[in-house]
């Protein structure tokens, strides 16, 4: 198969499943358990999203200015500091310790 093949193939499948969502009964999707199951789901995805956008380098794992960007927002969001508050002191973290050359 070709890229674009692969390509058109996961997309059909992806809006395939999507379309079969708007299938299951209202009863179903009501449950507690599945309701529980999705709200669990949602943030296991965006938090394994997460690591891997920050600690993964290709095939290698890379501690960098990227953890330290992330404790530090970490810490702000469990303050509850305001969103734009955080994302600015991440990223001043990450600069700062690039440009003091301790990451790429």
């Amino acid at each position: 198969m070709t890229l674009w093949t692969t390509i058109l193939v996961a997309s059909a499948v992806v809006l395939g499943t999507k379309l079969l969502g708007y299938l299951v009964p209202a009863s179903v999707a009501a449950h507690p358990r599945i309701q529980r199951i999705s709200d669990v789901l949602t943030v296991a995805l965006l938090a394994s999203l997460v690591v891997t956008q920050t600690v993964a380098n290709g095939g290698a794992i890379v501690v960098d200015a990227r953890v330290a960007a992330l404790v530090v927002g970490a810490v702000l969001l469990r303050i509850r500091a305001p969103f734009i508050v955080v994302v600015m002191a991440a990223a001043a973290v990450a600069a700062a310790l690039r440009a003091m050359g301790w990451a790429a």
